[in-house]
C-alpha cells in the first residue's frame, strides 16, 4: 500500500473512528445522573427475584408516570367528582390525550390540567402536572383506605387550586433524580423551580439507596465467576448512624433545611451535609406522625433504641412488601421481648401468649389519625415509631379483647 492510499484511508476512518466514539460515549451517558451510573434496569439480570419483589414495595410506588395502571381513582360518571361547595367542584376525567383534572364554578370550567406524575401508591396518592417547565399539585388527591376522592393535602378545604409548587425538596424523596433548570415562568412563583424533565428518572430505584454500580457492573459482567460483590458499598459494612442516615434523608422529617438537593447522598454520607437537623421533640409530640413526619426523631426517643443496636432494616426489608403482616413485625419485636426477656410485658399474666404477641405494635406504636392527609371527616392512620407504653391505646385493646372474648362464648 502507497502513502498515499494510507493517507486516503486515514482521511476516512479517522472520522468514523471519532463518530463512533461519541456514540458510544453517549451511551455510557444515558444515565442523566452522569457515567458513574449504570441505571436500575442493570441490576435485574442479577437480581431478578429481588427486582421483582421490589416493585410491589412502597419506594418503587413512590413516583410514577400517570396512566390508566398506576392512577387508583374512579373516573366513572358519578364517583369522579369532588364536591368543595353549591358552586365549586372538580371533575377528573379521561381524554384522548390523557387524564384531566378540570375544576368547575357554577358549571363553567375555570381551569384543567392533565395527571403527568402519580405520587405514592399505598395508603393514597397526590398527584403532579408540568407547566412548562414547572411542576405543581393537583387539587385532588386519592385516599386509597377509603377509596375516595380528597382534597389535596396542602391545599385550603373550600376551593379548588392548583397552585402548590412541587420542587427539589418533594422529588428528593419522591424520584431518583431530576436536573435543575431555570424556571420557564419568570415572577409567576417566586419560589418556582424549573426542571429538566427528560433527565427525571422515577421512583426510588436502586442505585439511589445502594450508590452508583456503574463499575460494579462491569466489573461483575467482565467476572461472572466472581460472587463477592466489588466496586459497591455493603450495608453491613456501615455503622449505625450511617445505615440509618440512609434512611433519615427522606424520613427525618419535613422541617429540616435543606441545604442542597439529596440526590447525591450515597452510603456512607452523613445527613449534614445535605440539610441542617431540626432536633426533634418526639416525646411531646409523639401523634404528629404523618407521612412526613420524623420517623427517624420517633424512633431515636424510644427506649428500645436507646437500650440496642436497632436500625431501620432490624424491622424493615425495603426489598420486599410487607405491608399489613403483623406477625412479621411482632416476630421482630420477640427477638428481644421473648420468654427470657428481662424486660417481659406487663400484661403477661393479663392476657393469653397469643393475646399479647398479636397486638405488641397496637399497643406501643400505635396508629394515629393523620392531621395532614383528610379523608372525610377523619384523617389516614399512620403508625408511630416512637415505640413506648400507650396507657390509653392499651385500655383499648383490653377493652376489645374483653368483648372479643364474651362475643366467642356467646356464639359456643
Amino acid at each position: 500500500m502507497s502513502k498515499k492510499q494510507a493517507l486516503r484511508l486515514a482521511i476516512f476512518f479517522v472520522p468514523l473512528i471519532l463518530i463512533f466514539s461519541q456514540c458510544f460515549q453517549f451511551k455510557k451517558d444515558a444515565d442523566p445522573r452522569g457515567i458513574a451510573y449504570a441505571g436500575g434496569a442493570t441490576c435485574v439480570s442479577c437480581h431478578k427475584d429481588i427486582y421483582s419483589s421490589y416493585l410491589h414495595t412502597a419506594h418503587f410506588m413512590s413516583a410514577q408516570p400517570a396512566s390508566g395502571q398506576t392512577i387508583q381513582g374512579n373516573f366513572s360518571k358519578g364517583s369522579n367528582e369532588f364536591v368543595f361547595n353549591l358552586h365549586q367542584k372538580v371533575v377528573m376525567n379521561k381524554r384522548d390525550s390523557g387524564f384531566f383534572q378540570s375544576s368547575y364554578i357554577d358549571g363553567k370550567v375555570e381551569q384543567s390540567h392533565r395527571f403527568d406524575i402519580v405520587f405514592g401508591g399505598i395508603k393514597g396518592q397526590t398527584y403532579a402536572y408540568w407547566l412548562t417547565n414547572e411542576l405543581f399539585q393537583l387539587p385532588i388527591s386519592y385516599d386509597n383506605t377509603t377509596h375516595n376522592w380528597i382534597n389535596s393535602p396542602g391545599y385550603e378545604p373550600n376551593r379548588a387550586a392548583f397552585e402548590r409548587i412541587i420542587g427539589t425538596r418533594c422529588l428528593g424523596c419522591h424520584i431518583s433524580y431530576i436536573k435543575q433548570a431555570p424556571p420557564q415562568l419568570p415572577g409567576f412563583y417566586t419560589r418556582a423551580e424549573g426542571f429538566e424533565k427528560t433527565s427525571l428518572i422515577y421512583n426510588i430505584d436502586c442505585e439511589r439507596c445502594h450508590g452508583p454500580a456503574a463499575e460494579h457492573v462491569k466489573f461483575q459482567t467482565d467476572n461472572p465467576n466472581e460472587k463477592t460483590a466489588k466496586y459497591m458499598v455493603a450495608y453491613k459494612s456501615l455503622t449505625r448512624d450511617q445505615k440509618i442516615n440512609m434512611c433519615a434523608v427522606c424520613h427525618s422529617g419535613a422541617n429540616n433545611v435543606l441545604l442542597k438537593p439529596t440526590f447525591g447522598f450515597k452510603p456512607g454520607d452523613t445527613l449534614e451535609k445535605y440539610m441542617r437537623v431540626i432536633p426533634s421533640n418526639a416525646p411531646v409530640n409523639y401523634k404528629i406522625i404523618d407521612v412526613h413526619g420524623n420517623q427517624k426523631g420517633l424512633l431515636e426517643s424510644s427506649k428500645c433504641f436507646i437500650s440496642s443496636n436497632m436500625v431501620c432494616s432490624t424491622c424493615h426489608n425495603t426489598h420486599v412488601n410487607d405491608r399489613g403482616n403483623t406477625p412479621l413485625y411482632v416476630a421482630k419485636c420477640m427477638l428481644c421481648h421473648n420468654s427470657n426477656s428481662k424486660v417481659p410485658c406487663k400484661l403477661t399474666n393479663k392476657l393469653s401468649a397469643a393475646a399479647l404477641t398479636n397486638n405488641c405494635i397496637s399497643c406501643h406504636m400505635p396508629a394515629f389519625s393523620s392531621k395532614l392527609i383528610i379523608a372525610g371527616q377523619s384523617g389516614a392512620m399512620v403508625h408511630t415509631h416512637h415505640i413506648a407504653i400507650y396507657p390509653e391505646e392499651t385500655q383499648k385493646i383490653l377493652a376489645y379483647l374483653k368483648v372479643k372474648t364474651t362475643y366467642n362464648r356467646n356464639i359456643h
